[in-house]
């Protein structure tokens, strides 16, 4: 797959991102939200979902997906939760109420 020259312009922001593989039986046509190229359905390919969210899943090509998680611009919900701040632990909190 050749990348478009602003990859993930189509696809909306998220924080987060669910990957599973797909493969269709229907004869449709899809657009990879990643590079832009024609995707038909009943090739192996991967859907992705922004924050889990199914009812806005997009169909790709599994070649763009890897290259884009590769270079961390669809981070998974483990690798998002490991860059937020953790909150304090029931130790801590029973401390401060002292």
């Amino acid at each position: 797959m050749r990348a478009s020259s602003s990859p993930m312009s189509r696809l909306e922001r998220a924080d987060w991102w669910t990957v599973r593989h797909a493969q269709n039986r229907k004869p449709s046509t899809y657009r990879c939200p990643l590079c832009g190229y024609r995707l038909h359905a009943m090739t192996a390919h991967v859907l992705i979902a922004p924050e889990g969210d199914t009812s806005r899943r997009r169909h790709a090509h599994a070649e763009c997906v890897a290259a884009a998680r590769a270079a961390g611009r669809l981070p998974s919900r483990d690798e998002w939760r490991k860059t937020q701040p953790r909150r304090p632990g029931v130790l801590a909190r029973l401390l401060r109420r002292s």
